[in-house]
């Protein structure tokens, strides 16, 4: 089953959406709407991407799109997302996080 799970934001971090399942042709349109409402009102958005179990072409012309329109931060890509990202070296330009904390700018990397 696929669900979309928005979390509570606080002033000053970015929105988090959480969705979860497979997201395809026959399934993306809530998640499309989400974005888009979020953005419209937000100058970046967290997806989580840890709980996304299949993905196809149709979710990555959204990563893109929302990637182009907003400040989109993908954090903990699933492996099935990872490898998408990978195939089309949309991995050498999106902005992936290990975790959502660190998405949202709430963690600083360690200095070196």
């Amino acid at each position: 089953m696929t669900t979309h799970e928005p979390r509570p934001s606080s002033i000053g971090t970015l929105p988090v959406i959480a969705p979860r399942g497979e997201f395809d042709i026959d399934n993306l349109a809530p998640l499309e709407t989400q974005t888009e409402t979020v953005s419209a009102t937000h100058s970046g958005l967290v997806l989580d991407a840890s709980g996304i179990t299949f993905a196809d072409s149709m979710f990555l012309r959204l990563i893109l799109a929302t990637h182009k329109r907003t400040g989109l931060r993908i954090a903990a890509p699933a492996p099935t997302v990872t490898r998408l990202f990978g195939v089309v070296d949309a991995d050498t330009f999106l902005h992936i996080h290990s975790t959502v904390e660190a998405a949202r700018g709430l963690i600083r990397p360690r200095a070196a």
